[in-house]
């Protein structure tokens, strides 16, 4: 275990180039529980929250301490290439050092990306064991089954196929032989090896996989701190001091790069190019785009290839790029085809679908990395992948560019629809950004920012070779800027829109960031008219800013009603959200739960009044508190104080979801507005149930118009009267039929020694 794990690569696995981990190793940033948002972001998206949360009074993990607390099953989540198989790596190395965890015998490390190549055959769990660790051959069951075992089982979003825990099989022997979803599965059940450690590392969208109720802890993480990345950048240039600081200094005054160099992975990417840049004097301006930085770190890589064979050591740049151009299309017809069902893992075949030579492919190393170690040559079988999703999304763009240029009609009918196979360049960015703000987790966001920031003259100059000529003049990119300012949300998430700001700033049309950057200086906010382009820019930078919003007030903006919804995500940073009267969706819905569920949340008080929400959107944002009761004690303290649902349509149904919620989890909740809405005595029934929750500190409830009988005084008066309640103002107003006999019910209440209420409304 020490020998697999003290060398480690960054990026490329050629021979030689493999560093001492401890050398390189930079604490990372893990913490306690995750952010359970609804999945509506790319995990760029995602990393740009994460930059935020460091500022925040956290206490962050150790990756050593993990197991520290006498847990059996930890799930850790984090985006891609943020550090979590360095993590794992880190651990095993400190162990098989006898430096921490001495108190475990056996840390047994298994990737998926390893156990995809034996997917289809049947093993016991001695036998796995053997076969990917060959050492541990006269080990026995009975020894297993008395020692204090770890296993960990790193990458699970890279498993082929999904775990199944559906499966009712029950394996208890490790000597009998099922399949290895069955044997995970039991395993993380408790059915094989009860005693054992186990310890699954995976990014956020397949963690879900793993039922809630078989993990006893869950960590995430976020990547390096500001002061991480400067460590990182220290470390790496130890012996050139001068280099360190200036590409620390280049990075920060590029938000979307310092944003990105909270992955690990991306502080390799640039410390690749600005090693490159800076160190030979090159002339012309550094990177300050994403796509600016990867058009430089895949032009880096060929040249770095070609010198390693020593090959065209006399040509220029482009001609480089020129001599690579075929098998850089054919890795970037690899990238596209796979980026639509989000697979990052490659085997030879889909390499040799794609036309790719396997031999040809392990030689361009810094591009399609070999990542399969060596303890694994048993199945004589190769694991690819890009160093990086983002490697990934960049390499399908260009593909997709180079297609477009020379008129692919195959492959553009397949992206873009028969009718637009042969458009200009402003019509397919059009047709790919309308696709991506479809996507319901933003799959595609990435991939549209390269497309953009590719049809700029400067990364065309860069990758000439690659994406052949098209229409860039100044009057074309202009009318591709007017298409993203005009373009219409209509049905998207707010989310989705947020992209279409960074699709800007990749062209390098900065107009909207300084206008909005003016409209916050302004003292006289209210009277100046956004559109609908500067809500989006907005949203994204409120919710980035450092500062916690104490109010936003939707209605107090002037702008278009689809303006006003763009500003939505924004909510992720405010105490108070008034969001009355805004025509929201279901999608709408999605976001608002987002930012309650995000960790933390700072909203306190949220008023979704006179929106059509009707149950189904209702449910979305009263689910949330089902998760809080999974986060920790620090945590538990998010839930809003103020909760408006006036003139929503919402029935029993949402009263039910409701309830459910707030039983689930110690509620702060301290008023309810539920008004003008047909919840009728069944509804109210429901929430009298919650009234005699000892969780309850409900001080005010307004149900006024709500089409209550007698029955409801009745359900009302009981629970009240049941419970010390912390309840001051009671709203029935608009209830025609409650009549006597049901507001004499309440009378007895009134008379009760745990009554406390100070307001009683019943007019009408």
């Amino acid at each position: 275990m020490r020998r697999r794990c003290e060398c480690v690569t960054e990026g490329s696995d050629e021979t030689g180039s493999r560093t001492l981990l401890n050398r390189i190793y930079t604490e990372l940033y893990i913490t306690e529980g995750q952010s359970e948002e609804v999945n509506t972001q790319h995990e760029v998206r995602q990393i740009e929250t994460d930059s935020k949360k460091k500022t925040l009074h956290e206490t962050p993990i150790k990756c050593q301490d993990i197991f520290k607390k006498p847990i059996r099953v930890v799930l850790t989540n984090g985006v891609a290439g943020v550090g979590k198989t360095f993590s794992v790596q880190k651990f095993t190395l400190d162990w098989a050092d006898g430096s921490e965890n001495q108190d475990l015998s056996l840390v047994i490390l298994l990737s998926f990306r390893e156990l995809n190549l034996i997917r289809d055959k049947e093993y016991s769990l001695l036998e796995l064991l053997r076969v990917f660790h060959p050492t541990l051959q006269k080990v026995t069951a009975e020894t297993l089954a008395v020692c204090k075992l770890l296993f960990i089982f790193d990458g699970l979003d890279e498993s082929r196929p999904s775990l199944d825990f559906t499966n009712s099989e029950v394996v208890s022997d490790i000597t009998q032989k099922s399949s290895l979803n069955t044997l995970f599965t039991n395993l993380i059940k408790g059915n094989l090896l009860p005693s054992a450690l186990i310890w699954i590392t995976s990014r956020p969208a397949a963690a879900n996989q793993i039922p809630p109720s078989c993990v006893d802890r869950v960590t995430e993480v976020q990547g390096f701190t500001d002061a991480q990345k400067e460590e990182y950048f220290r470390r790496r240039f130890s012996d050139d001091e001068d280099l360190s600081s200036r590409i620390i200094s280049h990075i920060k005054t590029s938000r979307s790069l310092h944003i990105m160099c909270l992955i690990p992975v991306f502080c390799w990417i640039t410390a690749t190019v600005l090693d490159h840049m800076m160190s030979r004097e090159q002339r012309g301006e550094l990177p300050k785009t994403l796509t600016d930085m990867y058009s430089h770190f895949l032009l880096v890589q060929t040249k770095r290839k070609k010198n390693k064979y020593g090959e065209g050591l006399q040509m220029s740049p482009h001609e480089l790029m020129e001599a690579d151009r075929e098998v850089l299309l054919k890795l970037g017809r690899l990238a596209f085809e796979h980026l639509e069902g989000g697979n990052i893992m490659f085997y030879q075949e889909d390499l040799e679908r794609c036309g790719l030579d396997v031999t040809e492919a392990s030689v361009y190393s810094g591009v399609c990395t070999e990542i399969f170690k060596t303890e694994c040559v048993i199945f004589q079988k190769t694991v690819y992948c890009f160093v990086h999703l983002s490697v990934q999304e960049f390499l399908a763009a260009v593909y997709m560019f180079h297609c477009f240029t020379n008129r692919n009609t195959t492959v553009l009918k397949a992206f873009l629809g028969e009718t637009n196979i042969d458009s200009t360049l402003d019509v397919l960015l059009n047709e790919a950004m309308k696709k991506s703000m479809r996507s319901k987790n933003g799959h595609l966001d990435l991939f549209v920012r390269f497309l953009h920031g590719l049809s700029l003259k400067s990364n065309q100059r860069l990758l000439r070779g690659l994406l052949g000529q098209t229409d860039n003049s100044p009057e074309m990119i202009q009318r591709v800027i007017n298409n993203l300012k005009e373009m219409n949300s209509r049905g998207i998430s707010p989310d989705r829109s947020i992209n279409i700001f960074h699709c800007l700033t990749e062209i390098n049309d900065l107009s909207v960031h300084q206008e909005i950057q003016e409209f916050l200086k302004s003292e006289n906010r209210s009277k100046k008219e956004l559109s609908d382009i500067h809500c989006s820019a907005l949203a994204y930078m409120l919710q980035m800013s450092e500062e916690v919003l104490d109010e936003l007030y939707l209605k107090k903006y002037k702008t278009s009603d689809q303006g006003r919804l763009r500003l939505i995500p924004a909510v992720r940073n405010c105490r108070k959200a008034g969001l009355s009267g805004c025509r929201l969706s279901e999608t709408h819905c999605d976001v608002v739960a987002s930012a309650l569920k995000s960790n933390p949340s700072h909203l306190r008080e949220l008023n979704l009044s006179n929106n059509d929400l009707q149950d189904s959107g209702c449910v979305h944002v009263d689910n949330i508190t089902h998760s809080c009761i999974k986060l920790t004690v620090i945590y538990i303290y998010i839930f809003y104080s103020l909760f408006r649902l006036r003139n929503c349509k919402l029935s029993e149904i949402s009263c039910s979801s409701l309830v459910s919620a707030l039983k689930s989890n110690p509620s702060h909740l301290r008023q309810l507005t539920l008004s003008d809405n047909k919840l009728q005595d069944s509804g109210v029934k429901l929430l009298c149930d919650y009234l005699q929750s000892p969780n309850c500190r409900l001080e005010t409830l307004r149900l006024w118009y709500c089409s209550l009988s007698e029955i409801s005084c009745s359900s009302m008066a009981s629970a009240l009267k049941s419970n010390p309640s912390h309840l001051r103002e009671l709203d029935l107003s608009g209830n025609k039929k409650l009549q006597d006999s049901g507001v004499k019910l309440l009378y007895d209440y009134l008379q009760s020694p745990n009554c406390r209420l100070e307001t009683l409304r019943s007019d009408h």
